[in-house]
């Protein structure tokens, strides 16, 4: 199994942080669990929408204080 990629994209405004999660998921192997921070108010339903559109899994997502993380699975 391929290692966790981890992006942090704290302080980045959309659509930055999903910009950084498509560049990321084209570089890793499919079936490959990123791991994805960002304090941007449309994260959550950004990194949803994107989940929907690329057949990717979103396995969890917490909000903590003003962050919010992803564990998104890439389509195998």
């Amino acid at each position: 199994m391929a290692d966790e990629i981890l992006i942090d994209c704290m302080g980045m405004k959309c659509p930055r942080p999903i910009i950084e999660l498509a560049k990321a998921a084209r570089k890793a192997a499919s079936g490959a669990k990123v791991r994805i921070r960002a304090d941007d108010l449309a994260f959550e339903s950004d990194v949803r929408a994107w989940c929907d559109a690329t057949g990717a899994t979103l396995v969890d997502l917490e909000a903590s204080g003003v962050s919010i993380q992803a564990v998104i699975r890439l389509k195998d």
